[in-house]
């Protein structure tokens, strides 16, 4: 929850007036939405924060227009958050410098086409096949354990680190490891710090000479494309190559799984809304796509960018250097681009979310998260139709350290 006070320090190239919000953004009622980011959208759409770790304060920017303008105007720059140690959520940065989240274009735009390449509508609907063999594999597991059984062990955890390890070519022995790794460098208490700061020399470590060995020897997982692949003369250098591959494990299984548990906890709580669903199993896809919007799946806000000058906001002024945060979760909130933005309605006309971002960082691998999401609702409902929740939602157990909000186990029965 963020507490309002008066700014008591001026921060080198920062001017602050009026109130500075405390927001070390840990509300996690299950997935209600927080009522302090609803309250600086509507009161205060362009607020001054401090978070829990890193020097000074930053702007939080909350509006659906407002954010699209940070996020696409080329006055606000990823790039010079390099060597700032910036507001954040984590004790440790989960970001490195070589990483692709802390380039603008055009430098970001050599590395992003050559990932697209892996995640074009081709390469997604070969993988669809895929998917579905293994998602029917685990329902049939979990139909011959019996009711009850654990949607998390057995569905959502699994599935979205199989298919973005088997993209990667990752051997099976260290999945659960590299999953272990990704966890501890999200978890948000300072005491995690010596922790965090291991795990990202590990992860590091092994994807440099996991990526060494595919320049090597390349075969036809994403990893080799990526050593091979040549912009113009160019290829990626060797820290590029890992730094990308460690960001391609993180992103690809991370907001998946937690978004599996999201929605089935989200449908099983609505049964209007999961009615709707079996008796128009067409309506899936634009379902997703709807609560993916509505869900706030995490707690605050990502990687922030810097004002390269001055700029204007909603009627306040952002000076040149100030570190400037946005928060998708209130774009998607926003009542100005959303009719009725807290009505979850699967047949709400289209409109872009900002689930997965926005402009030059756009998830590169969405399309392949909502086929995941669109393969496994499609066959919950088809192979059990009477999918329940097997405890009271009360009785659910949320996590409560990570940056993610989501289930720790989903117990159903059918």
């Amino acid at each position: 929850m963020c507490v309002g006070h008066r700014p008591h320090t001026v921060w080198s190239n920062v001017e602050t007036t009026g109130t500075v919000w405390s927001c070390p953004f840990d509300y996690a009622e299950a997935l209600e939405f927080d009522p302090q980011l609803r309250q600086l959208l509507e009161t205060e759409p362009v607020a001054r924060i401090r978070m829990p770790y890193g020097d000074g304060e930053a702007w939080l920017v909350t509006r659906y227009e407002d954010v699209r303008t940070v996020t696409t105007d080329r006055r606000f720059s990823r790039s010079a958050v390099k060597g700032r140690d910036f507001p954040r959520m984590t004790p440790e940065p989960i970001v490195q410098s070589e990483s692709i989240n802390l380039m603008d274009p055009p430098a970001s735009s050599r590395l992003r086409s050559l990932v697209a390449k892996s995640f074009a509508p081709r390469h997604v609907e070969r993988m669809r096949q895929r998917t579905q063999s293994v998602v029917d594999q685990m329902l049939d597991r979990m139909a011959d354990l019996g009711s009850p059984a654990d949607l998390v062990e057995h569905v959502a955890a699994p599935l979205p680190l199989m298919t973005i390890c088997e993209v990667l070519a990752i051997p099976e022995d260290d999945r659960p490891r590299l999953r272990a790794h990704a966890l501890t460098m999200m978890n948000v208490s300072a005491a995690n710090r010596e922790a965090a700061v291991r795990s990202k020399a590990e992860l590091r470590a092994y994807f440099a000479e996991l990526s060494a060995e595919r320049r090597r020897a390349p075969g036809d997982d994403m990893i080799s494309t990526l050593a091979t692949a040549r912009d113009g003369a160019e290829l990626l250098d060797d820290d590029e190559l890992a730094v990308m591959s460690m960001v391609l494990l993180i992103t690809g299984q991370d907001t998946t799984t937690y978004e599996i548990g999201n929605i089935a906890y989200t449908l099983l709580t609505r049964p209007d809304v999961l009615d709707v669903l079996r008796a128009r199993p067409s309506v899936l896809p634009a379902a997703i796509d709807e609560l993916l919007r509505f869900i706030p799946f995490r707690k605050g806000v990502g990687i922030p960018r810097i004002a390269t000058e001055d700029v204007e906001l909603s009627g306040v002024l952002i000076r040149a250097g100030d570190v400037v945060h946005v928060s998708y979760l209130t774009a998607n909130r926003d009542e100005r681009k959303f009719d009725r933005p807290d009505e979850l309605d699967v047949d709400r006309p289209t409109v872009p979310h900002m689930t997965f971002g926005w402009g030059a960082h756009h998830c590169l691998g969405a399309p392949l998260a909502a086929m995941e999401l669109e393969v496994v609702f499609a066959a919950l409902l088809d192979r059990f139709p009477g999918l329940r929740l097997a405890v009271e939602p009360a009785e659910v157990r949320w996590n409560t350290t990570s940056i993610w909000r989501y289930p720790l186990g989903l117990p159903v029965t059918w």
